[in-house]
């Protein structure tokens, strides 16, 4: 039991190094006829402040003077508010929690009406023992629409460095659970090496005290 308990907490620990929160600037070039993910995350300074988020997204066409209210988010709730989005606008961001640091959303079959800026406002509400705390955050995303995506090399040194940021936690993370195995193993060992001891010397001191009884005539 004390061995799978160990381990559970070994496994908790390395999962907290996976589970932060990093702001990733987004996307701009949309390609035509296929989905296009807009990125917006807004990260709590302290990850432990409980908080209620909701969030709102603005679209602002090319050569259009005013933001529309295109989708509104709070879990569990998603609504779309502009037809020219119904249908194509998919939530992408934090699910099964109120408090949202994702905000992402997905656009599928991308048009060239969907050219433009988008304005992810946050709402976020921190909820402290004494009283609540309310801020706003606003991100804007210009994006273009092409007929066939180009990837620069930024995007491609980005791409090869996540893949190896994985490969190089995943080893880290096998190298912790071999080590609190190992531990763990050295551990119990040298309990049931004790243990050992304990007993042989026990039975020697029975033995010694049987053999120095005399029987009585």
């Amino acid at each position: 039991m004390d061995y799978w308990v160990a381990m559970l907490i070994c496994l908790m620990a390395a999962y907290t190094c996976w589970s932060g929160c990093v702001e990733v600037d987004p996307e701009t070039e949309a390609v035509y006829g296929r989905e296009f993910k807009i990125r917006c995350i807004s990260c709590k300074k302290r990850g432990e402040t409980v908080a209620k988020t909701f969030t709102e997204w603005f679209f602002k066409g090319d050569g259009m003077e005013k933001f529309d209210l295109i989708l509104m988010y709070q879990f569990p709730r998603l609504h779309v508010l502009d037809d020219r989005f119904t249908g194509r606008l998919k939530w992408n961001g934090s699910i099964h929690s109120e408090d949202l640091q994702d905000m992402s959303v997905v656009i599928t079959n991308v048009t060239y009406d969907h050219a433009g800026t988008y304005m992810c406002r946050v709402n976020r509400t921190l909820i402290f023992e004494s009283h609540d705390y309310n801020t706003n955050v606003t991100k804007f995303i210009d994006v273009t629409v092409v007929d066939k995506g180009n990837r620069d090399a930024a995007s491609i040194v980005s791409e090869i460095m996540m893949y190896v940021l994985i490969v190089v936690l995943t080893i880290w993370l096998v190298v912790e659970m071999i080590y609190c195995y190992r531990k763990i193993a050295a551990a119990g060992e040298e309990a049931v090496l004790e243990n050992a001891s304990d007993y042989l010397a026990i039975t020697s001191e029975s033995k010694d005290n049987c053999l120095g009884v005399q029987p009585q005539e």
